[in-house]
């Protein structure tokens, strides 16, 4: 019986980086690592920066039975997962607005170097401002709102699920609870329907003696401590994207809060999901609380002020 890599070889699976920055990079080194697919592409507008992190990259390549190499915008559109990083940093002064304004227009151009995409591919938005830019993908690309998916909050998630652990001494495995909403200032922790394996999380009195919203706030804000000492973070959201390709390459169905079209929201935002081969294949609503459900609504609400803007 083929192991999982020698069955994706034979299918000619491959995996594409949009954008070879530091974000780009530590998701294609993430999936070479971790053998997402046989086949890595990464491309960038920058072809002599792009050749350099591909030469670097390869000289890791012995640690993976993954390949890695340089493509052509043709090439990453007909792949069979494209992971899109290329975005524009916010400027001093710059509003959010303006800049959603510039990574529309370069959302736009990635699609049209691209076309015409793999009908059967995975988009998964990596680029700030995720859950904006999901929405705006799901149009430019054409593709059904399944296949098109961000990161959303899944990394904020990764970040609770460690700090919770830490406390309860247990494996971050165990503990299932999400954040949700806007990968943003809305953002919330669904508390409410928390768990360390089956039981409530907030039953534990380790977690009772906690404040909650210094939690909250401190996961929120993690990112911003890395940026203030090092300039930019990379090589979580180059895991939590990995992970994500390796979801949609092995149709592993895990359930991740990835940032997705709800009909009932009219906008792209986190709440749990089951991802696999075709990209979302079931949005899940958890049972929160009402006033988390006032929480997820006043997200949603944020969001659909910036898109309405684009429609």
């Amino acid at each position: 019986m083929m192991d999982q890599v020698t069955a994706n070889a034979a299918r000619g699976i491959s995996v594409a980086v949009i954008g070879c920055g530091s974000v780009g990079a530590s998701i294609a080194y993430a999936c070479l690592l971790k053998r997402v697919s046989p086949l890595i592409l990464l491309t960038d507008i920058d072809e002599a920066k792009c050749e350099a992190q591909v030469l670097d990259l390869q000289d890791c390549a012995f640690l993976s039975e993954s390949k890695i190499r340089k493509g052509t915008f043709k090439e990453a559109g007909q792949s069979d997962v494209i992971i899109v990083t290329a975005g524009a940093k916010q400027r001093q002064g710059e509003t959010r607005v303006e800049l959603i304004d510039r990574n529309n227009t370069i959302l736009r151009n990635v699609f049209a170097a691209m076309a015409p995409l793999n009908r059967n591919a995975v988009i998964i938005i990596v680029a700030n401002p995720c859950d904006v830019l999901t929405y705006l993908a799901r149009a430019i690309s054409g593709l059904p709102e399944s296949q098109v998916l961000g990161s959303g909050t899944m990394l904020d998630t990764a970040r609770l699920r460690a700090t919770l652990a830490g406390h309860l001494h247990v494996s971050e495995t165990a503990i299932h609870a999400y954040v949700m909403g806007e990968h943003g200032d809305s953002q919330f922790v669904a508390w409410s329907t928390a768990t360390v394996g089956n039981t409530p999380l907030l039953s534990f009195e380790e977690i009772k003696c906690l404040n909650l919203a210094n939690v909250a706030e401190d996961v929120k804000n993690k990112a911003y401590k890395i940026i203030d000492a090092k300039g930019s973070t990379y090589y979580g959201i180059g895991g939590v994207a990995a992970s994500l390709a390796e979801s949609v390459v092995n149709d592993t169905r895990q359930i991740r809060p990835v940032s997705h079209f709800r009909p009932d929201m009219g906008v792209c935002i986190s709440v749990p999901a089951v991802v696999g081969r075709a990209g979302v294949v079931r949005s899940l609503m958890p049972l929160i609380s009402s006033e988390e459900k006032a929480l997820l609504e006043k997200s949603a609400k944020q969001l659909r002020a910036v898109i309405d803007k684009y429609s």
